[in-house]
């Protein structure tokens, strides 16, 4: 058996507790000096809003009004290009093809026409094709335990197959754009099934995807054995897709986005940084924490309709003592929203369709409870007076789990979708040519005289 790549020999593993020791004790900055010197830590003001660092017109989230000088929480309001989004969920029901209307509207601006649309849809399908040298010897090889470290390796060799893959004019970036958002769902699921095939010794399955199918229509095909969906599942899931397709410049993938495009690095070694931010528990990976306190939940009850069984385990994760003992419970509260999430009122009637589709309303009963007692189970213990609502994040996971996608695709289904935003923030980057994105650090360390270093003595 090869031995682990980090593991050391007893001397050595001595040596590395040292210097662990020194890192942690030289690395600990005083957080009191954040407030001396009025740091916006995490780019954030004291009440947690965010620092401006940018403009954009690709999409504007709204969780606060200005009412007689005064900002007052509202009910949450999210707009793509200017349209609201829940205005054109409402408008998309029984169309096909939901998630590329919407990445038609944040790429240029305008919802299509009928004809610009099939257009549009015509480039995605012909940008859907992968060469089989890549699937065998890039998505097959060394598979990923992480299918969205497989996204990254996969995205960032894809600059070999591109000829103007340096080049950064608006005409290129727009093409490696669409080409990447074609492809990152068949990437997505060949990544899942080598996965499958190569670390859990199961079955792979191969199949290419369908000109006719939708995105999401695809998505389902290629990941079921017998390729098959019921409408209402391809309909959940292309709204799913537009829903986390975009959610302005300031989130955390998106701001890496500016921030490395405005560099003037490669498209796709800037879509491979997005992807590696959007892969944190904090952001895309909320999603997986939300079902793994679920599964805890119900491990930790014996009963779903006991109001108090569910608010005293909800008491013990706010006070660190149950789950991973964080304090957080995971899908409530936003940096933004107050009231509501948008994303979250949507998807929260959506996972109810699904729910009694799947018969399982009383498991969606149980997710209202939580919902519900939690916020008022945090608000108790933090003594907040603001405030909170469930974010989308909060129902995602349990409409994936519904419609029978792994727990290994959550968060790669989150890029398939924020990979439009991302694209549009980059287009958005590129042509306004702006500075580089450079903020300020504070040096709070001490200036060292250099006859400490000169006065060593080595044998």
């Amino acid at each position: 058996m090869a031995k682990p790549m980090l593991e050391l020999s007893e001397e050595r593993e001595k040596d590395f507790e040292f210097l662990l020791n020194e890192c942690l004790n030289t690395g600990k900055i005083d957080q009191n000096l954040y407030v001396e010197y009025d740091v916006k830590r995490g780019l954030r003001d004291s009440n947690g809003a965010g620092v401006l660092t940018g403009l954009t017109e690709v999409s504007d989230v709204i969780g606060t009004k200005m009412v007689n000088g005064k900002k007052l929480p509202t009910e949450g309001e999210l707009y793509y290009q200017g349209y609201s989004v829940q205005e054109m969920v409402k408008g998309l029901q029984g169309r096909r093809y939901a998630f590329e209307e919407a990445t038609y509207l944040l790429l240029f601006g305008a919802l299509p026409n009928e004809q610009e649309l099939k257009d549009f849809i015509g480039i995605i399908t012909d940008y859907q094709y992968l060469p089989n040298k890549f699937i065998r010897d890039v998505v097959m090889k060394a598979a990923n335990a992480n299918i969205m470290n497989a996204l990254q390796k996969c995205v960032l060799t894809l600059y070999n197959y591109d000829d103007e893959a340096e080049n950064i004019d608006s005409e290129t970036v727009l093409k490696q754009s669409m080409n990447l958002i074609a492809k990152l769902p068949v990437i997505s699921i060949y990544a899942y099934w080598s996965y499958l095939h190569f670390r859990k010794d199961e079955s792979l399955i191969i199949r290419n995807p369908n000109p006719d199918y939708s995105t999401a229509e695809n998505i389902l095909a290629m990941l079921r054995e017998d390729g098959k969906f019921t409408p209402l599942e391809a309909a959940v899931l292309d709204i799913c897709l537009v829903i986390h397709a975009e959610h302005g410049g300031g989130n955390n993938s998106t701001f890496t986005t500016h921030v490395v495009t405005s560099s003037g690095t490669d498209t796709y070694s800037a879509m491979a940084a997005a992807i590696s931010s959007l892969k944190g528990y904090r952001h895309g990976g909320a999603n997986l924490k939300v079902r793994r306190m679920f599964e805890d939940l119900k491990a930790n009850i014996t009963d779903w309709k006991d109001e108090e069984q569910i608010r005293g385990y909800l008491e013990k994760v706010v006070t660190k003592q149950a789950f991973d003992k964080t304090g957080l419970v995971y899908g409530i509260g936003h940096a933004v929203y107050t009231l509501s999430d948008p994303r979250q009122v949507i998807l929260r009637g959506y996972a109810q369709k699904l729910a009694e589709e799947k018969g399982r309303t009383d498991e969606l009963e149980l997710y209202f409870a939580v919902e519900r007692i939690a916020k008022e189970v945090i608000s108790e213990h933090r003594h907040l007076f603001k405030p909170l609502c469930a974010n989308v994040d909060f129902y995602s996971g349990f409409v994936y789990d519904m419609l029978g996608i792994p727990e290994e695709l959550y968060t790669p289904i989150f890029a398939i979708s924020r990979i439009s935003g991302w694209s549009a923030h980059r287009l958005e980057e590129i042509i306004n040519d702006g500075k580089i994105i450079r903020p300020a650090y504070k040096y709070v360390g001490t200036h060292k005289e250099y006859y400490e270093l000169a006065e060593r003595n080595f044998d």
